[in-house]
């Protein structure tokens, strides 16, 4: 007598086989994910939202110089801009040229927002530069960067 699979038993076997590629496929991407970004790549991220070259000035970043944890660090940034329909701040972008991508966040203003400042809590996973570039109405760029010096890793070290 021949031993015949059940149906349901065939499933459970494809689906164990689908889950174990899946595993492959989310340890493939965690692999890759441990490379750091650079400062050439966190620059490359910021050109591509912001077109132009961007000017010291503006804009402020206050982090602390020593973290002793990357897991959440304090991050405010600030950009002085009368904030009117004749000027003010489009977009802020934030990038850190050490984690395994350089971007941390971008955000639009209208002139309703009154003034443009923004407090975060970013993860670092080494001593990197954090980077903010804000764009204004009229497409002039403005740039500052402050370097975070990290003791324990946020980011898997």
């Amino acid at each position: 007598m021949a031993h015949r699979h059940s149906p349901a038993l065939g499933r459970r076997a494809a689906l164990a086989r689908a889950g174990g590629y899946g595993l492959v496929a989310i340890a493939g991407a965690l692999a890759a994910r441990d490379a750091a970004a650079t400062p050439d790549s966190a620059r490359d991220w910021l050109s591509a939202l912001a077109k132009g070259s961007p000017q010291e000035g503006k804009v402020s970043i206050k982090a602390p110089e020593i973290a002793e944890n990357g897991n959440a660090v304090p991050v405010t940034i600030g950009v002085e801009s009368e904030m009117t329909e004749k000027s003010y701040v489009k977009a802020l972008y934030v990038a850190a040229d050490g984690n395994p991508n350089p971007g941390v966040a971008s955000y639009n203003f209208t002139p309703l927002a009154g003034k443009v400042e923004v407090q975060l809590r970013v993860r670092l996973a080494q001593t990197q530069k954090l980077v903010a570039v804000a764009e204004m109405n009229d497409g002039a760029l403005f740039i500052a960067s402050r370097e975070v010096k990290v003791t324990i890793g946020g980011c898997g070290g």
